[in-house]
Formats: structure tokens, sequence, C-alpha cells
């Protein structure tokens, strides 16, 4: 099947770097003005200017699209969500607008565990509805190729109903899906006494069955105070590198933890949150292949400062952007709003944003040759927006919905 973009006003994110951007790069989105584009069976075949389509390409092309004053570009990439859970928190958004902060909502038996029980008791089939009803949603603004960790779980058997969920949705979703095992999301209730235990058990028994039955590409844990330490978090991340799953961290979220420190140490394939940064942890990251993930809605839901981006930029860091999307702290995976808080709260350029979430957030995803930028060969992933000038002008007007369609392996949405 050969489809043809014709009189695209801009073909946005051509490229295919060797690596992450960072820097100057960042803010540099190469693009082509009254351009084509082809596919050829659900991938990129051929772009160029217009006056390069010749009489046999329209001819051959069994569907022409006239993207006429519309931009083309590639779909985003959401490189951190919590797809799969049971069951919504709205009354400790209501706790936390009367005052109440999240670990001391979590200190009271409310977050990660409540949603813990809720999936605990919520069958697979259940738990898979739910979630491609999510998913279908997120594909029709545009995200086009996801993340999804566990974490909700907190026994093995739920944890692994949770994988086993995500590697459902990865059989039926069109887009490309990682799986994520995040056992270390918080201390289960029976070990509260015992932290050491269950980072035995972690390490000896879960994470050897998520590996036997191939489960997972990544590893997760929740680096924060009250929850795993960077030492506890380093001896999980390397004994899920020995069965060959890197590590993706969540790290200095709600203080200065050390958690990038340990993420750099275990050479992790990003270090996500970031809102808590000081100096060194800034120079730890810039100077690594580690990829930072900053997840702006988070911050936004939870009124915590945002990530530091431009000191970030200024550093040399690889920066990628996120949703976080997650019944908890940032109930949306709504990616033109992580585009316009990244913008407007964190000062990046509508450039830096883009690549973040498009080419950087699939180099922190190991997708880097699938999807994420506008290169031959790779899936024809993409968004046409309605008709207007430029990408500035998608993070400018942040209340609008500007993708017009959105296109998955070649066919829309």
């Amino acid at each position: 099947m050969k489809q043809l973009f014709i009189n695209i006003r801009q073909l946005v994110g051509v490229q295919q770097p060797a690596q992450p951007l960072r820097g100057e790069a960042l803010g540099q989105l190469p693009l082509l003005e009254n351009a084509y584009l082809q596919v050829v069976d659900g991938r990129i075949a051929s772009f160029g200017a217009m006056s390069e389509v010749t009489t046999d390409m329209l001819h051959e092309a069994s569907n022409i699209i006239d993207a006429a004053g519309r931009l083309l570009l590639p779909g985003f990439v959401d490189s951190h969500t919590h797809l799969v859970f049971a069951g919504t928190r709205e009354a400790e958004f209501v706790l936390k607008l009367q005052g109440a902060s999240y670990a001391a909502i979590a200190a009271a038996g409310g977050g990660i565990h409540s949603t813990a029980a809720k999936v605990q008791a919520a069958s697979e089939d259940a738990l898979y509805e739910a979630a491609w009803q999510r998913l279908q949603a997120l594909m029709k603004t545009g995200t086009t190729a996801i993340e999804i960790k566990s974490g909700y779980g907190l026994t093995l058997e739920a944890e692994l109903k949770m994988l086993r969920v995500i590697q459902r949705l990865k059989q039926t979703a069109p887009i490309p899906i990682k799986a994520t095992f995040l056992g270390a999301h918080a201390l289960p209730k029976n070990f509260a006494d015992n932290r050491d235990a269950f980072v035995d058990a972690l390490i000896q028994h879960w994470l050897p069955k998520v590996a036997d039955e191939g489960l997972a590409d990544f590893v997760d844990v929740f680096c924060e105070a009250g929850f795993f330490t960077p030492e506890e978090t380093i001896r999980i991340a390397r004994a899920a590198a020995a069965l060959w799953m890197p590590a993706k961290l969540h790290v200095n979220q709600l203080q200065v933890s050390g958690g990038v420190q340990a993420a750099v140490a275990v050479n992790a394939l990003s270090a996500d949150h970031l809102e808590c940064m000081d100096e060194a942890a800034i120079q730890t990251l810039a100077g690594s292949n580690t990829i930072g993930t900053m997840l702006p809605t988070a911050a936004f839901f939870l009124r915590l400062p945002y990530p530091p981006a431009r000191q970030l930029i200024a550093a040399g860091a690889a920066l990628a952007l996120a949703s976080d999307y997650n019944p908890g702290s940032s109930p949306s995976g709504y990616m033109q709003w992580v585009l316009a808080l990244a913008c407007i709260q964190m000062k990046m350029t509508p450039a830096e944003a883009i690549n973040a979430m498009t080419i950087n957030a699939a180099f922190a995803l190991q997708l880097e040759e699938e999807v994420g930028s506008i290169a031959v060969g790779k899936r024809a992933n993409l968004l046409l927006t309605k008709p207007m000038s430029g990408v500035d002008f998608m993070a400018y007007a942040f209340g609008e919905q500007h993708i017009e369609q959105v296109y998955i392996n070649g066919l829309p949405v």
C-alpha cells in the first residue's frame, strides 16, 4: 500500500541522529518547506520538496493526502507512564487541595497502596480492558509509542498480572510498547518492618521470575526518601542488568535524594522526574549517557517545582519529556499539554520540547530506529496538524487541539 502526503507546509523533524540531542542541538528542529512524504506498507519510503514529486508517484499512490497549510511531524513518544491501573483517586485530589502532601497521603494508606489494593482485586481482563481504552484515547491525541510500568501490584502475583496485561497490549496495539517492571514502587505492607527482606526477595525471586517469563524490557525503582534509598536502587538495578533489563529510574522528584547519582552509577537509560536538582545532580547527569526525562504534568498536578530545564540544557544534559500518566499524580496522558507546560513553565523553546518528546524520548525507550523522527525506513507514525504557521503555534495556543489527524503505520487513527 502506497500513500502520498503532498503540499505539506512544513515537514518537521527530518533527522536521524546517532545519539540523543543535547545542548544547542536540542533546539535545532530540521524541517522542509512545501514538502511531500511517501509511505509504503506503513513505513516512510521517501520525502523531499514538492518539486521532486513525479507523475509515477501520483499514479501509484493508493491514497493521496493534501496537507496544504498543515504541518506533518513525528508522533509523540511517551517514555514514562503507569497506564495499567484500577480505580481513580479524586478523593486524594481533594485532600491535596486542602493541603495534604503526597508523602502524608501515602503514609496514611493512600497513594500507591490504595491503587495497589484495587489492582490486586481486579481481574487481568478488567485491567486489560481499562488500559486498552486509555491507550486508544492516547493514540487519538498523538501518542504513537509508549512505555508502561507495573508497580501497582506490590505482590509478585499482582505485579506479574500487570506485566501480562502490558504483554497483551503489546500484542494487540499497533504502536510500539515497552514494559517496565517497577516492583520497587513502594514497600509492601507485609514487609513494612523488614525492608532488607523485601529488597532481597525482589532481587532473588521477583526479578528472576519476570525475566524467565520475558515480561519486562526495563526495570524501575522509586528512589526517594520514604521509598527506596540510592544504595537499594543500585542493588536492584545491577541485579536487573544481569538479567538484561536496563534501568529507567524515578529520581529527585520530592527532594535532592542522590537518585541522579545512583542512576548514572548504574548507567541507567533514563533518570526520570528531576523536580529537585542541585548543581551536583545537574552536572552528574550532564556528564553521563543517561537521559533526563522530565514530567511537567506531575509537577503541575502536585504543585511541585518544575524541573530546571534551562540549567540542564545549558549544562549539556540529554533531555526527554513524558506524561507520567497515572491515577495519583498525573491523571492525564495528553502530550500537547506536556508540550505547553515545558515551554510556558520550564522555558523550553518549542523546538527543544518537540525534540524532547519525539526523538530523545525514542532514545529513552531504545526505539530510535523505529520512531521519533522523519527518516526513511521508520514507521509512518505521524501527526498532521490543522493549518498553522509552524510548531511555535502549537505551544503558544496552549488550549487548542492542534492535531487534525494521527497516522499510525501510515493509517489514520
